[in-house]
C-alpha cells in the first residue's frame, strides 16, 4: 500500500507532459519488448505434428492479442496528440470502418440500401457532431431512441418485408456497437472535471489500459487454470475463474493509475471494474455474433474486407466499455 501511495503522489506532482512521457516509455517499451520476444519465438522451427500445430496456434493467438494491445494504445495516443476536434474526426473514421466490417459480413438486400445510407452518412456524422458540440443529453439518446425508430421506418418505405425484423435488428445492433459505443471514447476528452483541465486524455488512457489488461490476463489465466469454458460453443477460453482473475488484476492496475485520473483510489478501482466487466463481456457477445456469421474474425481469414485489418476485432471490448464507463463517471460526479 505504501508503494501504491508513493507512486500516486509522484504522478500527482508531475505535469501532464511529464506524465504522458513516463507512460509512453513504460507502455510502449513493454509492447516493443513483447513484440520482439514473440518475433524471435516465431523464428524457431517446429515439427509438422500435433505439438507443432498447437505451438503455432498459440503464437497466432498471442500475435492477435498483441496487435489488439498496439491498437488500443494507439487509441490513447490519438486522443492525446491530435487535439479534441481532430480526435473526434479520427474516432469517427474508426467507427465508420468498424461499422463497414460489421455490415459487410452480414447479409443485406436491396431494400436495406436506404437504411445503410442513413446509418453511414447521417447517423454517424450527427452522433460525432453532438460529441463535438458537447450536447451530451441529446448524444445519449439520439441513437437508442430516434435512430432506432427511424431505421425501420426507412426500411419499411423500401417495400421489402422479407426477413424485415432480422435485417433491421442487424443494422441497429451494428450502429449501437460501432457508432454509439465508439463515440463515447472521444466524449471522455470533453468532460468538464474541476481542476482537471488539459488532462482528459488520461481518462482514455485509463479506460484503454485497464480493459486491455483485463483481456490479456483473462487470456493467459484461461490457459493456465484449465477450467471448463462457460460457453464452449462461443468461446473455448472464457471461464468465470479466469474472468475474475482478469477483473481483479485490472482493478489493481486502475488503483496504480489513480495519480493520472480525477479519482481517489476507491473510485479508480470501481471505475476499472465497471469498464472491465462491460468490455470483457461485450467481447464475448461479439464472439457469439461471429460464430453466428460463421467467421473467426471480422477481417475474414486474416484479410480485412474494409482494408482496416479486422479493426472491429481490436476495439470491440472498447466499444462496450466506453459508454458504461462514460455514463458511470457522469452519474458519479454529476457532470
Amino acid at each position: 500500500m505504501t508503494n501504491i501511495f508513493t507512486m500516486n503522489q509522484l504522478l500527482y506532482h508531475m505535469t501532464a507532459t511529464e506524465q504522458v512521457g513516463a507512460l509512453f516509455l513504460l507502455v510502449f517499451g513493454l509492447l516493443l519488448t513483447a513484440s520482439i520476444t514473440l518475433f524471435v519465438r516465431s523464428l524457431r522451427n517446429h515439427a509438422d505434428d500435433a505439438a507443432g500445430d498447437a505451438h503455432r496456434l498459440n503464437l497466432n493467438n498471442l500475435q492477435g492479442v498483441l496487435k489488439t494491445s498496439w491498437v488500443m494504445m494507439g487509441v490513447f495516443w490519438v486522443g492525446w496528440v491530435s487535439g479534441d476536434n481532430v480526435a473526434i474526426v479520427l474516432f469517427a473514421l474508426i467507427a465508420f470502418f468498424t461499422l463497414r466490417e460489421f455490415i459487410t459480413l452480414s447479409p443485406t438486400r436491396r431494400g436495406d440500401h436506404r437504411s445503410l445510407v442513413l446509418a453511414f452518412f447521417v447517423v454517424l456524422p450527427v452522433q460525432f457532431a453532438l460529441v463535438a458540440y458537447q450536447r451530451f443529453d441529446l448524444f445519449t439518446v439520439f441513437i437508442p431512441v430516434y435512430v432506432f425508430l427511424a431505421i425501420p421506418v426507412v426500411s419499411a418505405l423500401a417495400n421489402d418485408p422479407q426477413r424485415f425484423l432480422e435485417r433491421n435488428a442487424k443494422l441497429q445492433w451494428g450502429i449501437m456497437v460501432c457508432v454509439y459505443g465508439m463515440s463515447h471514447v472521444p466524449a471522455l476528452l470533453l468532460l468538464d472535471f474541476p481542476g482537471y483541465m488539459g488532462r482528459n486524455a488520461f481518462l482514455v488512457f485509463f479506460l484503454v489500459i485497464v480493459v486491455q489488461t483485463c483481456m490479456l490476463v483473462q487470456h493467459f489465466a484461461a490457459k493456465r487454470l484449465a477450467r471448463p469454458p462457460a460457453a464452449p460453443a462461443i468461446s473455448k477460453t472464457f471461464n468465470w475463474r479466469s474472468w475474475w482473475v482478469g477483473l481483479l488484476v485490472a482493478g489493481l492496475v486502475g488503483v496504480l493509475l489513480t495519480g493520472i485520473t480525477p479519482f481517489v483510489p476507491g473510485q479508480a478501482l470501481a471505475m476499472a471494474l465497471i469498464a472491465c466487466a462491460s468490455g470483457s463481456l461485450g467481447h464475448l457477445v461479439m464472439k457469439a455474433i461471429k460464430r453466428d456469421r460463421g467467421i473467426t474474425n471480422w477481417g475474414g481469414e486474416g484479410k480485412s474486407v474494409t482494408g482496416a485489418a479486422g479493426l472491429l476485432d481490436r476495439v470491440d471490448a472498447l466499444c462496450f466499455a466506453a459508454p458504461v464507463f462514460f455514463h458511470s463517471i457522469r452519474w458519479k460526479f454529476g457532470l
